[in-house]
């Protein structure tokens, strides 16, 4: 751990890195092919939508010995033809879903499943759900998820810049891609719990994406300004100052999601906690990639395509193919090679220094010394415009 520690530190003073924006398109590749398989989950599969959303019929047992398993292959056949789904409660009761069947239907449903667990009918607690409000209910979800999108793009618009906007846009839109297509290859029904769980996660994943845009704003605030380091340059050295903190961010968000999915609702067969859990172990391990692989390159793409981030481009490559030839006419000399790189340093050095560059033109700057630091024109100790400063009239003894 104190090792993770030290890392985070050097990462954040730049002392380590890594190119994370350098290779883009390599993660922009990895993402791609993520979101095709998601697509291709949800065009096979479907998503199964639990009776919230498609209407439908619960049946709630009393206690049973009977498994899951063995209900499900008992109650087979007399479900009206829909697929029933079986879940265990923590009570050691079975919760039966059956989708899209009617009032009517469902009464006799119900007596057949009494009939196959050997239970007594009146014993079984059915709730109908009408299909009006499921579709009801979907509905408000998708308008609270066009809402929540919109609003989003608009305040990273005003607080940052819209480019900024597009990338968390894109990053979350890539969240919520990869998290249904899941949902669609594992078989997991999609209940108000899920709902919930893809708008906590959409928050998570801007949490991330908004503290490496800030720093990003604040690094690149006088960025034309110098020739040292380009835009992806700058926005690199952010993702990788605030790597760390992201990383552990997640992982402590993730432990408790992830004994709800595997201990929870794996172990333990409290299958009603799977909706939310595994919404929100996808969302938050798709955020956390999103906000570092996808979110800050993209920005860095649509930056550099500015006519004064291009500009700034060609003076920083010129600028260290300057400095590289410098250094070959330094050990030809016989000199040092870092002396005849420094002259260049002094004006222009963290960003730039536009008091110097201005005393610079003025004629301000003096001869630079043997070292390659600058001195201004001062008046030596040893001169006679120092002596009898400070002492008191009268004649010099």
């Amino acid at each position: 751990m104190s090792k993770l520690g030290t890392l985070g530190h050097r990462l954040h003073r730049g002392e380590v890195s890594y190119d994370f924006v350098g290779k883009r398109k390599l993660w922009y590749g990895v993402s791609l092919l993520i979101t095709v398989v998601a697509v291709v989950g949800l065009v096979v599969n479907g998503l199964k939508l639990g009776i919230e959303f498609s209407g439908g019929a619960v049946f709630t047992t009393p206690k049973t010995s009977f498994s899951v398993s063995e209900a499900q292959d008992k109650i087979a056949g007399d479900t009206a033809g829909h697929h029933a789904t079986v879940q265990r409660l923590g009570s050691g009761k079975l919760r039966i879903q059956v989708s899209d069947i009617s009032t009517s239907t469902s009464k006799e449903v119900q007596q057949k499943i009494a009939g196959d667990l050997k239970l007594d009918t009146t014993k079984i607690d059915a709730e109908i759900v009408g299909p009006s409000w499921g579709k009801e209910i979907s509905q408000k979800a998708l308008k609270g998820l066009i809402i929540f999108l919109v609003l989003v793009v608009i305040y990273l618009a005003v607080a940052f810049e819209w480019r900024m906007a597009v990338a968390a846009l894109v990053a979350l839109l890539h969240d919520i891609t990869i998290t249904t297509g899941v949902y669609a290859i594992v078989g997991f029904e999609v209940s108000p719990g899920t709902v919930i769980g893809l708008l906590t996660i959409l928050g998570y994943s801007l949490y991330d994406t908004v503290v490496v845009f800030d720093g990003l704003k604040e690094a690149t605030r006088n960025i034309t300004k110098q020739n040292q380091r380009t835009y992806s340059e700058y926005a690199n050295r952010s993702l990788n100052g605030t790597l760390v903190r992201s990383i552990n961010t997640t992982v402590v968000a993730l432990l408790p999601v992830a004994a709800l999915l595997f201990i929870g609702g794996g172990l333990l067969g409290a299958g009603v906690l799977n909706d939310i859990a595994l919404a929100l172990f996808v969302g938050l391990t798709a955020g956390a990639y999103s906000s570092i692989f996808i979110a800050t390159p993209i920005v860095a793409d649509l930056k550099e395509r500015e006519p004064q981030m291009r500009a700034l481009h060609k003076r920083v490559l010129a600028r260290r193919a300057s400095d590289v030839q410098k250094a070959k006419e330094a050990v030809a000399r016989g000199e040092d090679p870092a002396a005849a790189a420094e002259d260049d340093d002094v004006l222009d050095r963290d960003g730039g220094d536009e008091e110097a560059t201005a005393s610079a033109a003025a004629g301000v700057v003096g001869p630079r010394s043997q070292a390659g630091t600058t001195r201004s024109p001062r008046t030596q100790p040893g001169s006679r415009g120092s002596r009898g400063r400070n002492r008191p009239s009268g004649k010099r003894r």
